[in-house]
């Protein structure tokens, strides 16, 4: 379960898709900390084109950007935000 506190996990299937998303949430939300990106490579995988990105955000989230929002842009990316279910 994911409370306020926590960092928000969007899992993106490349780096070019990762970099979008941040630039995307940067030019959009100029009050949100600035995200993080990782290359989490997955068990067992030598080829680092096999490894998806992370965008981490700390929060605070801006007024009016929602969970729903993040999976959306995820989405379009191929990706989604990691532990977020729709009701």
């Amino acid at each position: 379960m994911h409370n306020d506190h926590d960092p928000l996990v969007l899992v993106l299937p490349d780096r070019d898709a990762a970099e979008a998303v941040a630039e995307r949430l940067t030019e959009e939300h100029p009050a949100l900390p600035e995200p993080e990106l990782h290359r989490e490579a997955l068990a067992g995988e030598d080829d680092a084109e096999d490894a998806q990105w992370l965008v981490v955000l700390h929060p605070p989230l801006p007024a009016g950007l929602t969970a729903a929002d993040l999976d959306a842009l995820a989405a379009a990316e191929d990706g989604w935000l990691e532990g977020y279910h729709p009701e």
